[in-house]
Order: C-alpha cells, then sequence, then structure tokens
C-alpha cells in the first residue's frame, strides 16, 4: 500500500487502467459474439444441438462483460477526475 501513497504511482496506475480498459471490454465482447456466430451458422443453421452450449457461453460471457464492466469503467471514469486534478 505504500506504493499507493506516492502520488506519480498512482497516476501511473491509474493511466495504464484506462489503457488497458478497451482490451478488457472488446476481447470479451468478440469473443462471445464468435461463440454466437459459431453456435448460429453450424447449431442453428445445421439444425445441430450439439452446439447450444456455444449459445450459453457466449450470452454468459457478454452478460458478464457487460455487468461488471459498466461499474468498473464509471468508477475509473471517477476515480481519474478525482486524483488528476
Amino acid at each position: 500500500m505504500k506504493i499507493l501513497k506516492n502520488e506519480i504511482n498512482f497516476r501511473k496506475i491509474i493511466r495504464t487502467e484506462i489503457l488497458f480498459t478497451p482490451i478488457l471490454i472488446i476481447v470479451p465482447f468478440v469473443v462471445g459474439f464468435f461463440l454466437i456466430y459459431d453456435w448460429f451458422i453450424r447449431g442453428f443453421s445445421m439444425g445441430n444441438l450439439e452446439y447450444t452450449a456455444q449459445l450459453f457461453f457466449g450470452l454468459i460471457i457478454i452478460i458478464g462483460n457487460v455487468v461488471f464492466d459498466i461499474p468498473f469503467i464509471k468508477s475509473l471514469i471517477v476515480l481519474s477526475k478525482k486524483k488528476m486534478k
């Protein structure tokens, strides 16, 4: 915790989190949509029920991403506005 008390280190940490935020948001969406697309092409279009789990995994990834990333982004914005002033 001594590292976080230093203002310069805190700004670096916030900057790093801001830079990694697009990766943390975009990658799960891409993976989730790919699983849903794969389910649609191989499972739904061909009538194969073996790919139904991909639909559920894709939905779980996308819903979980939305549920956890929106509060994360809001808190990151508030924190960066507070500490960057």
